[in-house]
């Protein structure tokens, strides 16, 4: 087996023993799961499962107090760096800049990350989430849908090789779910790995490979995304963990 191949083997992310603590309260509680490269995963939970805090100990916002995890080799706390530069994390909080407009403020994350910021490119980008027509407008006049629709574009901007959704149909009308319904798809088709955070079993079920079930931050159920068990709208906590 080549050194390449090994790599193309090697899973996109892999977690160990992932604990992570606010004052009294275990929000991850021994986490430990497997994702293949190029898979579609939804992590689901109820409110305060750790879903969220999952995927910022994954993109290196927050720290774990415990545990290890990998991200496409690179470990999350010798490689820092190396996992930021390969991952993407469309967070809650949109992070844009109030006063400048939707264009300006991808043309400064396309400057920053290398990408092309021409006008033609910025507007395709805009195009593509239906903001081009509000190209021009300050991101303050946008409502919480057209935020996420902005962010999104602006995370998909690296293509990176892992991408992490925190509940990306937030805030979105119909129109709006089929842009994250066909973004995910184009993400799949580049063989993209993603997580992504959803409460909506159904859609998330049908789109993706594998699930995550978190459970007051620990790990209940994993296994095929078309085999979670469905109690109440939120799963089954308690259900066996598969491998």
């Amino acid at each position: 087996m080549t050194a390449g191949t090994a790599a193309s083997d090697r899973p996109a992310v892999e977690a160990w023993g992932l604990c992570r603590r606010y004052g009294r309260r275990w929000a991850l509680a021994e986490v430990g799961f497997s994702v293949p490269r190029g898979a579609l995963v939804m992590v689901t939970g109820r409110n305060g499962s750790g879903k969220s805090t999952l995927l910022r100990v994954l993109a290196t916002a927050i720290r774990p107090d415990h545990g290890r995890a990998r991200v496409l080799g690179h470990d999350l706390e010798a490689g820092r760096d190396s996992v930021r530069r390969v991952l993407t994390l469309l967070g809650h909080h949109t992070h844009l800049y109030e006063a400048l407009s939707a264009s300006q403020n991808l043309e400064i994350a396309a400057r920053f990350l290398g990408k092309d910021a021409s006008p033609p490119a910025i507007r395709e980008r805009l195009h593509e989430v239906g903001l081009a027509e509000r190209a021009d407008d300050a991101v303050s006049t946008f409502s919480a849908g057209m935020r996420k629709r902005l962010a999104l574009a602006r995370t998909l901007l690296p293509e990176r090789d892992v991408v992490l959704l925190d509940e990306p149909y937030g805030h979105l009308d119909p129109p709006g779910f089929a842009l994250v319904d066909r973004t995910l798809e184009r993400l799949r088709a580049r063989r993209a790995t993603v997580l992504m955070a959803t409460h909506l079993l159904e859609r998330g079920s049908a789109l993706c490979d594998r699930a995550l079930f978190l459970d007051q931050g620990r790990l209940a159920w994993s296994g095929p995304a078309a085999e979670l068990p469905v109690s109440e709208g939120l799963g089954a906590p308690g259900a066996p963990v598969h491998a």
